[in-house]
C-alpha cells in the first residue's frame, strides 16, 4: 500500500502537536514500535516509551513547527527542528539560542500507515549541566 507523502507529513505533525500538549497519540503507532534516544538506547512499545518520557527531566516542551524541516521518502519521514521548553527543575532552553533544543528524528511507517520505528536524535542534557560534554569552547564565536 502506498501512503501519500502529505498523509505521512500530517501524521508526524500531529505527533508533535500532541506531544507539545503532553499527550501521546498511540493510534499513530504500532503496539510494539521501536524507539531510540541517545543515552536511553532502544525501547519498544507504549509502556517503555511512557517510562522514557517520565524520566526525561522535561516539564514542558514546544516543537517549533513553523520552522520544522520535514522530508518524506517512501514510508520514511525525517524531521529536523528546534524546541523550547522548561526542565523539571525549572531551567528554560530555546533551540538556536541555548546549547539545547536542536533535534532530528526519523520515523518509519508500516504499510498500514502506522509508525513502527521512531529514532529521536537530541542531546538529553537540556540544562547544559554536563560541562565535560562541551568539547569545543569557542568563546564569542559560539553559536547555537
Amino acid at each position: 500500500m502506498t501512503i501519500e507523502p502529505e498523509e505521512l507529513r500530517g501524521k508526524v505533525v500531529r505527533f508533535y502537536e500532541m506531544a507539545d500538549q503532553g499527550q501521546f497519540p498511540a493510534d499513530l503507532f504500532t503496539d510494539d514500535f521501536q524507539f531510540y534516544s541517545p543515552k536511553y538506547g532502544v525501547g519498544r512499545g507504549l509502556q517503555m516509551f511512557g517510562e522514557f518520557g517520565a524520566n526525561a527531566g522535561v516539564r514542558q516542551i514546544q516543537h517549533h513547527r513553523e520552522t520544522m524541516l520535514i522530508l518524506v521518502e517512501g514510508n520514511n519521514v525525517a524531521v529536523e527542528g528546534t524546541t523550547s521548553g522548561t526542565t523539571a527543575s525549572g531551567k528554560s532552553w530555546t533551540g538556536g539560542e541555548t546549547p539545547a533544543g536542536r533535534y532530528a528524528s526519523i520515523f518509519q511507517f508500516n504499510d498500514a500507515g502506522r509508525i513502527e520505528r521512531m529514532h529521536i536524535y537530541v542531546d538529553p542534557d537540556f540544562e547544559g549541566s554536563d560541562k565535560t560534554g562541551f568539547r569545543w569552547h569557542r568563546g564569542d564565536a559560539q553559536q547555537w
